[in-house]
């Protein structure tokens, strides 16, 4: 027999809080936002389609992706804009690398093997 699976509840405010997080910026994924709030994909995905179909508003016009189609020549703003974003990711990045490395040194030093 296998084990019943609850069905979790979560709150209006939740579910609006996660769409929202979903949907204000292109680059986040269902995958990634689920596994960040502790919510399926495909809960999360179905609560956007649902936030979509209240509002009409389509997929493609609440979440346009970023430009770079073959043969599209970009401004130097455009390139700026870009570059901007990326030096902001990398900084992030760096970061939870180096919060990663302090938890690793303090876990390694808990271990009494």
């Amino acid at each position: 027999m296998m084990p019943q699976m609850t069905k979790k509840a979560y709150s209006a405010e939740f579910k609006a809080d996660a769409v929202a997080l979903y949907l204000s910026d292109p680059s986040h994924t269902f995958e990634g936002i689920g596994n960040d709030l502790g919510v399926s994909r495909e809960t999360l995905r179905n609560w956007v389609r649902a936030e979509r179909k209240r509002t009409g508003v389509s997929a493609v016009a609440d979440r346009p992706r970023p430009s770079g189609s073959v043969g599209e020549v970009s401004s130097e703003s455009v390139l700026e804009k870009e570059n901007k974003q990326l030096r902001t990711q990398i900084r992030k990045l760096e970061t939870e690398r180096e919060i990663l490395r302090k938890a690793a040194k303090y876990f390694a030093g808990e271990t009494n093997w």
